[in-house]
């Protein structure tokens, strides 16, 4: 009855990599770059090393290895893509840490990444963060924006 004393759902999605933190806008490929599949924020990963951004569970990894969608604790369902058009390299240069439906935790090791042999192979390793179920998010700020980051805070939801 009284909503207006109900405390706000916030959650924290943290950085998957070491890396500069990048604006979608800047995502060099257009299903990102317009937010066709929901909105988020991209890192240049430095190191290679993917980590859950929160607590959660694998609800997909592809084939490939070059995507993971996790389920926060929250319901909000998460994908990391890690690279432009990596999917054409048909799992070369990643290598797979964790299964469908492990639980995580924020920080765990998901995919190791070999950087300079998918730069090689002509991609590019920018790896965008999206929420692909906006429908529960009532608003969200980015943090961090073109910095350089170790495991920060990259993204400020607030739930509906």
């Amino acid at each position: 009855m009284f909503k207006l004393f109900k405390k706000q759902k916030e959650t924290l999605i943290y950085s998957p990599a070491r890396g500069k933190v990048v604006e979608l806008d800047k995502v060099p490929d257009e299903v990102f770059a317009s937010r066709m599949i929901g909105d988020g924020i991209a890192v240049l990963p430095e190191d290679g090393i993917i980590k859950a951004p929160c607590d959660g569970k694998i609800i997909q990894i592809f084939p490939t290895n070059h995507a993971i969608g996790i389920s926060s604790e929250e319901g909000l369902e998460i994908l990391i893509h890690m690279g432009i058009d990596t999917v054409e390299l048909k799992g070369e240069g990643y290598e797979r840490l964790i299964e469908e439906e492990q639980v995580v935790k924020k920080g765990d090791p998901l995919i190791k990444m070999d950087l300079e042999l998918i730069k090689e192979k002509g991609k590019a390793v920018i790896t965008p963060i999206i929420i692909t179920n906006m429908e529960k998010v009532k608003g969200f700020s980015l943090c961090n924006v073109d910095e350089f980051i170790e495991d920060g805070v990259i993204m400020k939801i607030k739930l509906k």
